[in-house]
């Protein structure tokens, strides 16, 4: 169901993404391209996301960290579900301890949002960006990514004022 200044042009669309770091411990972006038509006020409509990020390297005495989010502009840092632009985020921690065992805490944003939410997020912009980062891990970090949503025509109002706040959150 369309929200109110918003007509649906598509029915459900899965985007699947996946993304692994050009070297180990070094902050990668991939830009998913959503084929927008802007010419038409056209959006995306984000329904739903499934992060599916691999786990940090285990290494004794250390704590290693992968991370990985989904924005809707392009982003320098990993960023969480606090920075406007950031739909969804996920972090796994791993402490290892010698002799002794280790721990592993994954956070995450939730997926989805467990509401009758219409969408949770409405991108105005031709791309989505996948931001995948490690620290202290021995090989490169990867990730796979899907999107669910549904395309949308905006009127006026409402796609300047989501082209603008866009523009403003990067």
């Amino acid at each position: 169901m369309a929200s109110k200044g918003l007509t649906q042009t598509s029915s459900l669309i899965q985007i699947s993404a996946n993304i692994t770091e050009s070297a180990a411990n070094t902050f990668t972006v991939e830009q998913i391209d959503l084929q927008l038509n802007p010419l038409d006020r056209e959006v995306f409509v984000v329904q739903a996301v499934d992060l599916d990020l691999f786990p940090p390297t285990l290494l004794s005495d250390t704590q290693t960290v992968s991370a990985l989010s989904l924005s809707s502009t392009r982003r320098t840092t990993i960023g969480g579900i606090d920075a406007p632009n950031v739909v969804a985020a996920k972090r796994i921690v791993t402490q290892a301890v010698e002799s002794v065992g280790a721990v592993t805490n994954e956070y995450v944003a939730t997926d989805s949002p467990a509401s009758n939410l219409d969408y949770i997020a409405i991108v105005a912009t031709n791309d989505v960006f996948l931001n995948i980062e490690g620290t202290l891990n021995t090989t490169a970090m990867a990730a796979n990514a899907r999107v669910y949503g549904y395309r949308a025509r905006a009127d006026a109002a409402i796609y300047a004022a989501l082209v603008q706040s866009e523009a403003l959150s990067a």
